[in-house]
């Protein structure tokens, strides 16, 4: 049975978050294609996961049959992430832009779930995995905008989620999201909506086209 692994990290619900509603088409085209599919689902924000700790990654790095009972539990939660990725045919993970970078929570699952020697590493266990990325923000970080070269989204997570998982990386980027609450931003209105709409038709599609190359 197909599965998809489906992460949100927005702060706010999804009426009020771009990322989530991207995330969301993706998610309903995917189970449109697969009606008895497996979503595993985590909501990053409202259920946010420990930061990887001294135990928890100290017990990454020895033989289980040596860890201490604290390490035993501290792992057995890297252990279900690791389960949970390896067994998705498609992922598709909301990443707005906070403070020009990714939320803490969303680094959290990463730095749990990188396992050398299993996740991570010469042969990662999910590779080859298709994973979208909706990594939305308020402004434009586009070429040739005054903040072209301050987003560290887009590159960060192409190198973890490609180099270190091994995973096909593909990004659907809502921008101008504060258009329509920002005053200063009136003018940009139009060009939000376009890009919206653009990338709810984007995560459709990726929808789609994940779940049929699940299905060969």
């Amino acid at each position: 049975m197909a599965t998809l692994l489906h992460l949100d990290s927005s702060v706010f619900p999804e009426d009020g978050s771009a990322s989530r509603a991207v995330t969301a088409a993706f998610r309903a085209a995917w189970l449109e294609e697969h009606p008895e599919g497996t979503v595993i689902y985590r909501d990053l924000a409202a259920d946010p996961l420990p930061h990887l700790d001294g135990t928890a990654a100290a017990a990454g790095f020895s033989d289980p049959a040596t860890h201490t009972p604290e390490q035993q539990a501290a792992f057995a939660l890297r252990t279900r992430l690791a389960e949970e990725l390896e067994q998705a045919d498609a992922i598709v993970i909301g990443a707005p832009m906070y403070n020009f970078t990714i939320p803490s929570t969303l680094k959290a699952w990463l730095d749990q779930a990188i396992i050398m020697g299993r996740t991570a590493g010469a042969e990662p266990s999910a590779k080859g995995t298709p994973v979208t990325v909706v990594a939305s923000r308020g402004g434009s970080y586009a070429p040739g905008t005054p903040r072209e070269g301050a987003d560290f989204v887009q590159n960060y997570l192409e190198t973890v989620l490609g180099d270190g998982f091994g995973l096909e990386v593909d990004f659907i980027v809502p921008e101008l999201t504060m258009a329509p609450t920002n005053p200063a931003m009136s003018e940009l209105v139009p060009l939000y909506e376009a890009s919206r709409e653009k990338a709810l038709a984007e995560a459709a599609a990726k929808g789609r086209a994940t779940a049929t190359l699940a299905a060969v």
